[in-house]
């Protein structure tokens, strides 16, 4: 699979907390440090995709360790599956960055490239991370939906869409499941629910509603916003 370059992204020590807990994380089920990356991890995809995934953050023991978005944690082993399944991968098991895994149309990434601690970034981290973000958005050139994978990486986003003048109040574009929004340059902001193994566990998302918004998102992707 292809990342997009991002200079600076490498060694990347800008979030000193993220730093220091990358450094002090143990390792689970019997593995050791050597085993994970624990360093940014870049996006990964089709760089000629018309749709881009942005989730929160890596996984502490799936990206983190795997070095590739969603690879080796819970919300992956949910949603690869179901992306092979409407025809944007080639295969549903994903388990390491060397698996053979290909993604098609699609480019996935993360509005925080390094692990936080609680899987919770805060501001300083969001905004030290969004330029990163900028520039691999900026790369896909063919670019038409992006999908904002839970709150997080929806208020990233539309931080980044008010910087660059395309909205004027994030209270304009509210979070909510399967809700859609047309950006001024005809880019389609789509919300998702996050695919996390407790949204999964309680219900909060399951296979269905994730199969339907990946359709929504083709008919934004062909023209058809009726």
């Amino acid at each position: 699979m292809t990342s997009v370059y991002l200079e600076g992204l490498d060694g990347c020590t800008r979030c000193e907390r993220l730093v220091a807990f990358m450094a002090q994380l143990a390792p689970s089920k019997g593995r050791v440090r050597t085993d994970y990356q624990n360093a940014p991890v870049n996006g990964f995809g089709d760089l000629q995709a018309r749709i881009c995934l942005v989730g929160l953050a890596p996984g502490a023991h799936g990206a983190n360790r795997t070095g590739r978005p969603f690879t080796g944690d819970g919300a992956g082993d949910f949603m690869y599956p179901l992306l092979r399944q409407a025809g944007f991968s080639n295969q549903s098991e994903v388990v390491s960055a060397d698996d053979g895994l290909e993604l098609h149309d699609l480019y996935i990434t993360n509005a925080v490239k390094c692990l936080p601690p609680e899987n919770r970034p805060n501001a300083d981290e969001f905004t030290e991370c969004r330029p990163y973000l900028e520039a691999e958005l900026q790369v896909l050139k063919n670019l038409r939906v992006i999908i904002a994978l839970g709150h997080g990486a929806h208020n990233s986003l539309l931080r980044l869409f008010q910087s660059q003048g395309l909205i004027k109040r994030m209270s304009d574009v509210p979070f909510g499941h399967a809700n859609s929004f047309l950006l001024p340059n005809d880019l389609w902001l789509v919300d998702c629910y996050h695919t996390s193994r407790y949204n999964v566990q309680t219900g909060r998302m399951n296979d269905r509603m994730f199969l339907d918004l990946l359709e929504q998102v083709k008919s934004l992707v062909q023209g058809k916003n009726g």
